[in-house]
Parts: C-alpha cells; sequence; structure tokens
C-alpha cells in the first residue's frame, strides 16, 4: 500500500497531511478531533486503502505537524474552508470527509458551505450537543496541552496507563508518540492549547442553540449520503456520551440519506474497532 507525507500550503496555513493509498483514487479526507491529529486515522486509513480509496489524514492547523495560525484563525468554519483548499491542491473537484469527534462538526460546516462538492461524509461520534457531563474527561484530556514531560516514554505512558483507551494498541501508541515534540527538559504535545481553547469557544457557541439551530442547523445541508457511527460505551465510566442517543435517532429521521451504526466502543477507540472499519468500508463500497 502506498505511504506518503506531504505539506499542503493554503492561504490559511501550511496543513500537514497524510495519503494511503493511490493519488488516483477517489479522495477521501480525515479530520480529527478537537486536540488530535492525522494519526488517530491510521487504523481507519490502512483498512479503506485497501478497499480502493485514497485517504488522506490531515493535521488541522494548530495541531500535529501543520502551522499554528494567529488567533482568531480558528473555528470549525475556518477549517471546513481548509477542506476545500486541501481538495483543491490535490486536484479533486468532489470528495469525500471522515470527521472524529468535532472533525465531524467541521465535515458539517464543509457541508453547510458547499454540498455539492461533498460525495460521501462520515460522522464518528458527534452529530449534536454533547451530554454536558463529558466536559470533564473532555477537560481532563487538553490539560495535557502545554505540559513537559520528561521524556516520549513518560508521555505515552502517561495515556497507556490513564485506563480511557482500552484496549491499548499499536496505532495508539504511534499517535502519542507523533504528538510529542522536543522541548527543553523533555517532550510536550504539538497541539496548541490556544488554537484548542478557539475552537472550544466555537463550540460553546455552536452548542448554546436549541434543537433548530447551531450545530443542529448544519444538518439541512446534509443532502449527500451520510453514515454516522455512534460510540455505545461512555467517554469513561459514569460520564455520558458525546453523540446522545437522543440525537442519533433525530439525525437518522432528520437526514434523508442517512444510516446510524452503533459500535461497541468510546469516544476515542471508536477509531479503532474493527467494527468502524467494516461499516465505513461497507458505505463506501462500490462507490
Amino acid at each position: 500500500m502506498v505511504e506518503s507525507e506531504f505539506d499542503i500550503q493554503l492561504e490559511s496555513g501550511r496543513l500537514h497531511a497524510k495519503r494511503h493509498g493511490s493519488p488516483d483514487a477517489p479522495l477521501v479526507l480525515c479530520v480529527p478531533g478537537l486536540s488530535a491529529n492525522l494519526m488517530s486515522f491510521e487504523f481507519l486509513a490502512g483498512r479503506l486503502a485497501a478497499a480502493g480509496l485514497q485517504v488522506v489524514a490531515l493535521d488541522l492547523r494548530g495541531r500535529g505537524k501543520s502551522d499554528a495560525t494567529a488567533v482568531g484563525s480558528y473555528g470549525w468554519v475556518k477549517h471546513a474552508a481548509d477542506l476545500f483548499g486541501v481538495a483543491d491542491h490535490l486536484g479533486a473537484a468532489r470528495f469525500s470527509v471522515i470527521g472524529h469527534s468535532m472533525g465531524a462538526a467541521v465535515t458539517m460546516a464543509a457541508a453547510a458551505q458547499d454540498s455539492s462538492r461533498l460525495d460521501r461524509i462520515v460522522l464518528i461520534d458527534l452529530c449534536g450537543v454533547p451530554d454536558p457531563s463529558t466536559s470533564g474527561p473532555i477537560g481532563a484530556s487538553i490539560a495535557r496541552l502545554g505540559v513537559v514531560f520528561p521524556s516520549v516514554d513518560a508521555y505515552v505512558g502517561l495515556a497507556r496507563n490513564a485506563g480511557v483507551i482500552t484496549p491499548w494498541s499499536d496505532a495508539w501508541e504511534d499517535y502519542f508518540r507523533y504528538d510529542a515534540r522536543p522541548v527543553d527538559g523533555g517532550v510536550q504535545s504539538r497541539t496548541s492549547a490556544s488554537a484548542v481553547m478557539e475552537d472550544v469557544m466555537f463550540g460553546q457557541g455552536a452548542f448554546a442553540f436549541g434543537d433548530r439551530a447551531g450545530v443542529y442547523g448544519l444538518w439541512e445541508s446534509l443532502t449527500m449520503p451520510a453514515l454516522v457511527l455512534r460510540a455505545q460505551r461512555e467517554m469513561t465510566p459514569g460520564s455520558g456520551h458525546i453523540l446522545t442517543q437522543r440525537d442519533l435517532e433525530r439525525f437518522v429521521a432528520a437526514v434523508p440519506r442517512a444510516k446510524a451504526v452503533e459500535i461497541d466502543a468510546n469516544h476515542y477507540t471508536i477509531v479503532t474497532a474493527d467494527d468502524s472499519a467494516a461499516a465505513i468500508t461497507e458505505f463506501f463500497a462500490g462507490h
């Protein structure tokens, strides 16, 4: 299988990307979550590329090896505009998108900007407003940003021993090693805390409206085939779900070409679950 990493210079800043599969195959862009990087799609990308797709996973600005850009340059809408810039750079008039967590919100924002260019979308464990109780685990996840760890092994060990990612796998080992960058005194996450907080503020605004506005107002733009995957397990025991059962049912009823699949995983391990790979591969079969 062909793999390559490369940079794309957009007007908004430089994005780092990793391609799995042939550049001549149909393009699928993968958009990570709030503080995540492109390696969160490593498990799924390999399987989708084997099914004949060109899968390009992105580090959003302020994450991974992409540029950290100026204050005021973030938010779902601006990340969504970057997706079209990437597709233009890759010569794709039409393309599909897979988004996980905040990446799913960015995917829906892209549909609101120009649904005519999107063939299919996959929303992984977000389509509406998360349970309020998930704010604790989310806060704990982003608390690592800016913290200096004595070594890469210490950083990876903290993630592995936290017990949130179960089962642990080589894919998660690679994810956290990619995320660690050398600094004085050790390593820290490549993700910018200020970029994440700006995106958090954007999300809080989008989540503040009622059932027909804000994030829910994006649903009317989803005219293409849409697959939504929901993690059946809570983020951590007792902490609730990012994608609620209520929103899953409302989404399928409201979006004409939507299909839903529930996955026996939590919000993080859903991207490394065999059932997720199977559901997404089937969704794209024959495309």
